[in-house]
């Protein structure tokens, strides 16, 4: 499913303008794109928590030139789903 294919999804179960959808899409995942960027957790209570994970650093090869380069630490985006939600792709 594309975002598309939810806002689709959205309008003809709600039966608001498709407009309107698509703005609430767009700035919901704008909010929590923001958010985790700054380090934030947005918490969605039955459905998870979006957060940014600090990763440790590593050595990594190119394999290209057959070389090792190191890959500093960095944060990167994480998503950990409630126990509802893993529940209901369980069944």
């Amino acid at each position: 499913m594309t975002k598309l294919d939810l806002i689709k999804k959205i309008v003809s179960d709600t039966g608001l303008d498709r407009s309107e959808v698509s703005m609430v899409v767009e700035s919901f995942m704008f909010e929590i794109k923001e958010a985790v960027s700054n380090k934030e957790s947005i918490f969605l209570r039955g459905f998870g928590t979006f957060s940014a994970k600090k990763k440790a650093a590593k050595m990594g090869r190119n394999i290209t030139k057959n070389t090792a380069i190191l890959i500093p630490e960095h944060f990167g985006p994480v998503f950990k789903a409630s126990k509802l939600f893993v529940n209901k792709v369980k069944k």
